[in-house]
């Protein structure tokens, strides 16, 4: 059996933990979620990637 987890889309009510700018970034990790803006996620990517279980980016959102 195959289970579909449905996230939803970030809105600009979710704020980045790290200055408070719009998340367009969520790393689910084992003891809870953290949100980020796209700098905060690309300047920290490599530790993301270290304890994230799951990460939802959606920086394509981001308006050009």
């Amino acid at each position: 059996m195959n289970t579909t987890i449905e996230h939803p889309t970030m809105t600009a009510i979710d704020r980045c933990d790290a200055c408070g700018a719009q998340a367009y970034v969520r790393v689910e990790m084992a003891a809870g979620e953290l949100y980020f803006c796209a700098h905060h996620a690309r300047k920290h990517a490599t530790k993301i990637a270290e304890v994230a279980i799951n990460i939802v980016d959606e920086t394509n959102l981001i308006p050009a």
